[in-house]
This record gives structure tokens, sequence and C-alpha cells, in this order.
């Protein structure tokens, strides 16, 4: 096939300005540039693909499903598809009647799309559901991501994507055979703060990056029983807060480790962590020498960062790991980008993908990689000996040439 420029093709200038447009009516854009280049990357690098931009001239939309109504689901992710331009709220699946019943008034759910987990199979006769989002406890996600993709809907699972390797392996191959697309719900991949920390690390823009610091935790009140609750969360902070860390590590890096070393914190008093561990500090070895110290706790109000140290300078995000507030640095100065939607952001990319079947970012095979990693950093600790992870899934979000 023959190789045109695209920055010199006017349907490709023509939808840089619809995305930057879009972007504005969500509030969500890059204020100039980086004191280290790439004006308004995050947005020339991801651009809607044709069938996105029909259906925004159009104004049709997928609709999404949510399956568990938690706090995730109430509190972020349908306030997010409020704002969402290539998806829509359109179905729910609860075992609570008057969950039910609230959410239909609230967000005018009709009635044929409102599900319980006995009626859920019947997702497959409804054509107004396309996507299907699995927001359960951990032990969960198996089972419904592969009864989604049996119904002949795509699926985005929350993270973690699963307890058990068997279980990501299950999964993926449900949606091999399904011939539906199948992503992970890592909402930061989408989010311009990081996508500028995969630009500045992958393209060592100031070196290689010799060592990565990641924290992310908080004081546990047990707000939600399951995330202590060894058979349904699979562990502790580090499957909850601590994937966090580990994502950010690998995508900065660009690289996966080849091996793991970690330590369980001290547990406080009474039984609130008798299943899981409290904390655990953990290392990432790589290849060419460089490491990646990372730490997460559900005993320790932590400061939430991402902090990357190359040969000739340094980058870095405070409360790198929240749902806003995010604030980049770097040795030359600030990033100088405004935050976004996240939620809006991450599933509207996914629909991008659904609608122009191209590729997810956050396939389940990096699940896959992310399951058997934090497996492997569980293993460490438990053992004390370092874990090699030469054998894990080789899956990254690489970002393009800016």
């Amino acid at each position: 096939m023959k190789s045109v420029d695209p920055s010199s093709s006017p349907a490709t200038a023509s939808r840089r300005e619809f995305i930057r447009t879009a972007a504005l009516g969500l509030g969500a854009t890059l204020v100039g540039s980086s004191v280290l280049g790439a004006p308004f990357s995050w947005l020339e690098e991801m651009p809607y693909g044709p069938a996105s931009l029909e259906a925004l001239r159009q104004g049709r939309k997928l609709g999404v499903a949510l399956v568990g109504l938690g706090k995730y689901s109430s509190g972020q992710l349908a306030p997010a598809l409020q704002q969402t331009r290539l998806c829509r709220l359109a179905g729910i699946v609860t075992g609570t009647p008057g969950k039910a019943q609230q959410w239909q008034q609230q967000y005018g759910i009709a009635a044929k799309s409102t599900y319980d987990y006995k009626t859920f199979d019947r997702i497959a006769d409804n054509p107004d559901i396309d996507i299907v989002y699995v927001v359960l406890p951990n032990a969960l996600h198996a089972e419904y991501t592969v009864r989604a993709l049996q119904a002949g809907k795509h699926v985005i699972c929350e993270k973690p994507m699963a307890t058990t390797v068997a279980d990501a392996q299950r999964m993926i191959a449900a949606s091999q055979k399904a011939g539906k697309k199948l992503g992970i719900g890592y909402r930061l991949h989408s989010e311009p703060h990081h996508r500028e920390m995969m630009r500045l690390g992958q393209q060592q823009v100031l070196g290689p990056v010799k060592r990565i610091l990641a924290d992310n935790g908080f004081r546990f009140n047990n707000d939600t029983p399951w995330r202590v609750d060894r058979e349904l969360s699979g562990g502790g902070p580090l499957m909850d807060m601590g994937i966090y860390c580990l994502q950010g590590a690998l995508y900065t890096k660009g690289q996966v480790p080849v091996s793991v070393t970690a330590k369980f914190t001290p547990k406080p008093g009474g039984d609130l962590f008798k299943e899981v561990e409290a904390g655990v500090d953990w290392q990432l070895q790589f290849a060419d020498g460089s490491v990646a110290d990372c730490r997460t706790s559900y005993a320790e109000n932590m400061q939430s960062r991402l902090r990357a140290e190359a040969s000739k300078g340094w980058f870095e995000l405070q409360s790198a790991f929240g749902y806003g507030g995010i604030e980049g640095r770097t040795s030359q100065g600030g990033m100088n980008i405004r935050n976004v939607n996240q939620q809006a952001a991450q599933m509207d990319d996914f629909a991008d993908c659904v609608l122009n079947n191209k590729l997810t970012r956050v396939p389940g095979e990096m699940g896959l990689r992310d399951v058997q990693l934090l497996l492997a950093i569980y293993r460490a600790a438990e053992t004390g000996q370092k874990v090699s992870t030469k054998d894990v899934k080789d899956v990254l979000d690489r970002v393009g040439k800016g």
C-alpha cells in the first residue's frame, strides 16, 4: 500500500481540529505545550478513527452496561458516562432491587435494560448494549467477563483483571473465541499527565531512566469489606492500590522487569488484616540495571507519587493516581497540563476501538501480565527471595515518536 504523510492530509488536519474542539468541550486539553515539547501530544497520538467521527456527527453512541453498582460505578463511572462522546449509560446489572429502581429514575435506564445476576445472560438479546463494564469484586471478574463475551458483548473489566493466571487466560480465550474486544479498566493510559510520563521515559527525553519511585496507599476504614476478604479480593492493597505503582513503573520505563524483590510491612493490631497484607514494599529490577522502588499500604496515607530519575534530569507526578488534581513537574519546569475526566476519556477510547475495530491500548494480555507480576511480588514477599519475572507476558503501551 502506498505510504503517505498523514500530517499532510486535509482529512487528518480536519480530524485533529475536531478532536481538539471536542476535548475543549470536555474542559480537558493541554495548555500550550510542555517545556519539553510535544504540544497536544496526547491528543495527536490518540485521534478518533473515521467511524467514531461519523458516529459523533450522527449523535450515535455505543451503549454501556455497568455490572455492579458500588462506589466506583455510582461515584465515577455513571457520572463520567454523562460526559462521554462515543458511549452512553444504557444498562445496569445489580442484585439490589432498590438500587435498580434508583438508577432507573436517575439515569433513565429502561426496565428491559435492567438485569440481576440471574437474568444477566439475557443481555445477549439487547441490541442497545454494546459494551459491558464489569465492576465487581476481583474474584468475580472472570465469570462475568466470560459470560458477557459469550453474550456477544465487548467488555471492559476493572483492575486487577483476575486473581489467578488461569482466570486471566480464560478471559482472553473467551474474547478470542467470541471475536469481541476485552480491555482492562486502566484509566490512566488515557490521562494526559501519564501519557507524558510515558513519552518522557520511553523516548528518553532526559536520558535513560535509572530509577523510578512510586507509592500509593491510604488508611482503609473497611467501608468495602470485600477488599480485605482474600477469597473475593485475591489480596490487600497490592491488588487495589499497588497495581497503579506497578503500571506506572512499567509504562514510564517502557520495559517489563526481569525480577522482583519484596517485603510485607508490619500489620497494625486488630483483625482487619487477618486475611490480607496491610502493606508491601517491592522493587522491580530491569534488564539494563535500572530499578523501580514501590510502596503500597492500607495502613498509611501515602503521597500518591510517580517519579522517574533519568541521566539528565527527573520528571514526576504528585497526586499521581487519584481521579483528579494531578500535578506534573520536571527538572526543566512544569508540565502545563490540565486534568481530564479520566473515566470519560478511558471509556471513549475503548468505544473508539470498538467502532473502528482497532486494538485497545489496555488489552487482556496486559491484564494477564500484571496478574503475573502481582503474584510474583507476593511470592517474593512470602519467601524473602528474588523472584524471576522473565517469563511474564511482554506487553506494553508504547507511545509514538512525538
